[in-house]
């Protein structure tokens, strides 16, 4: 529901109630925003804690989202069906559940698990978030919580990182996520203020196509994630199986891929008729509107992937701390948030067409601008110019197609825009971060491999033992530690260590150019979104809701 609808519908009630919903709407955000960003600034200490590279840590924050995408369009039919307040409080329960699993990780496969059904949860509590407020306010102050929703996703992002970065350098990054684990009790109590909404007991769900829709996604989710460790192509020894040799990686993103082609002539074949329906096409009926999805999650496959990538490079490469991480990434955090805001200012001033095209530029610059400005010395003043320049064309551009699309639906699909929204958001964001990941590493590898061949002092046999063959993202100390398990002298433990300072910032500029070149061919894309926009008006007045999606 747009800010204007909520205003025109509900003038009638001019009085005021309690900010309570409110009050737990915005720590749910947090608690549910808390856990990906807690993980990507906490990098350190996890891999050096459960003995993991890098990048299984960009694993387990795929298996969150990808979790949360596989269940979203269902997550707001099943809130409707069975109670949204009941559906949410277990919800909480079960978020919480897993936040003390992460805590409690003892193991890769641990952490993979919990953070899965953490993801897997949220696609029932953030349909709820906004639930609430259509439920408790009214007037100009269910347009005042609208806004206050919008702006607590970006902010619980910056305490996110603030907090976790904090607890992860001081007393460890395990403490991170007993906060949250603490924080769902306080939300579960407060819920109960809340007052409950009657289940619609004569809603009919379309349970096909929401099966249909979370197994597309649960296998794009395992055949992404396993690319790095499972092989591209040909199987490695890490494969939990192979047919004739090939990884199962590939496999399942093939199957998935079927599996998606399936649901979307499921929900052709009801278009017609009156069976229940977990997704209404008419979302994306015209070329525009295709154009608009295809903007949006490239966008979102960029900026992901490149968040990834930027804690990547300072905890790895540079082998600063936690909280120092935390404080390099907010500007990129707060400039999308400032982005998303502004934007709204030139709806009137440029049609979607050409706003996504600045847009799409601006992150282009960014992210060329921080391919040639990283290296080993740090040089932290352009790195930040170079994020917030990234999250300035990224917050515009998310805003931009989400209230574009939202504006072209029918007003009774406003659901299945903001469904769809998440949805695409989730899968566009864990896929970016399983691509970084295995393109990094694939060029990692690359050049580890052809600078060894340089490098007389390595024979094969030191470069097999030490896996210098099988290279993953990992910090000098940690090479060091397998050379000295090794019969390495002092100069070949100097000369690998040499090989994989310069390869793993290579490897990272290489990856940030090829985002910048992903991010140029979405000029193709954005030149067909609208040329012009009849309801600019409309429009401005819902921007504020474009941060209500999951």
């Amino acid at each position: 529901m747009t800010a204007h609808s909520a205003v025109g519908a509900d003038t009638a009630v001019p009085e005021r109630v309690s900010w309570l919903p409110m009050v737990v709407v915005v720590l749910t955000q947090i608690q549910a925003s808390f856990a990906v960003n807690a993980l990507t600034v906490s990098m350190h200490g996890i891999t050096t804690d459960l003995n993991m590279p890098a990048t299984a840590v960009g694993t387990a924050i795929t298996a969150g989202t990808f979790a949360m995408a596989a269940f979203i369009l269902l997550g707001a039919k099943i809130g409707n069906r069975f109670g949204t307040r009941r559906v949410f409080q277990i919800a909480v329960v079960i978020h919480g559940m897993g936040m003390a699993g992460v805590m409690l990780s003892a193991s890769p496969a641990m952490l993979f698990i919990s953070q899965a059904v953490s993801g897997a949860v949220i696609a029932l509590m953030a349909p709820a978030l906004t639930v609430f407020i259509a439920a408790n306010f009214h007037g100009m102050q269910r347009a005042q919580a609208i806004g206050l929703l919008a702006a607590a996703i970006p902010a619980a992002g910056v305490l996110a990182l603030v907090i976790a970065g904090t607890l992860a350098t001081t007393i460890g990054w395990r403490y991170s996520f007993a906060l949250i684990v603490l924080l769902a009790v306080v939300n579960l109590l407060l819920s109960f203020k809340l007052k409950p909404i009657a289940p619609n007991s004569g809603l009919r769900i379309d349970w096909t196509g929401a099966t249909l829709a979370a197994v597309a996604v649960i296998l794009l989710s395992f055949g992404l994630s396993g690319l790095n460790a499972w092989g591209v192509v040909l199987a490695t020894p890490d494969a939990p199986f192979s047919i004739l040799g090939v990884s199962p990686a590939p496999l399942l993103i093939v199957l998935g891929l079927v599996v998606g082609q399936l649901f979307f002539a499921w929900l052709r074949r009801g278009q017609d008729s009156d069976a229940p329906r977990i997704f209404d096409l008419r979302v994306l009926a015209t070329g525009s509107e295709r154009a608009v999805t295809a903007c949006m999650a490239i966008m979102l496959f960029v900026g992901t992937a490149a968040n990834f990538l930027i804690p990547l490079y300072i905890q790895v490469v540079q082998g600063r701390s936690s909280l120092e991480t935390s404080f390099a990434v907010i500007p990129y955090t707060l400039s999308i948030f400032l982005a998303s805001t502004f934007i709204a200012v030139l709806y009137k001033k440029l049609p979607p067409r050409q706003l996504a095209r600045l847009g799409f530029l601006v992150v282009t610059v960014g992210l060329v601008l921080l391919a040639f400005t990283i290296r080993n010395d740090w040089g932290q003043i352009f790195v930040i110019l170079g994020l917030v320049t990234l999250g300035l064309g990224q917050g515009s551009i998310v805003a931009l197609v989400f209230n574009t699309l939202l504006s072209a639906a029918p007003k009774e699909l406003a659901g299945d825009v903001g469904a769809w929204r998440g949805l695409v958001h989730n899968i566009s964001g864990s896929t970016g971060i399983a691509v970084a990941s295995v393109f990094a590493v694939g060029v990692l590898g690359t050049l580890i491999a052809t600078s060894a061949a340089d490098h007389p002092e390595l024979p094969p046999e030191l470069v097999a033992e030490t896996n210098l063959d099988q290279t993953d993202f990992i910090t000098n100390s940690q090479l060091e530690g397998l050379l000295d398990l090794s019969d390495a002298t002092p100069r070949q433990v100097e000369a690998a260590v040499e090989i994989n300072t310069e390869a793993r910032l290579q490897a990272l500029k290489v990856s940030l150019l090829g985002l910048a070149g992903i991010s140029a061919l979405a000029l193709v894309p954005a030149g067909r979104m609208p040329g012009r926009r009849d309801d600019e008006d409309e429009l401005l007045e819902s921007a504020t809701s474009a941060g209500t999606g999951a």
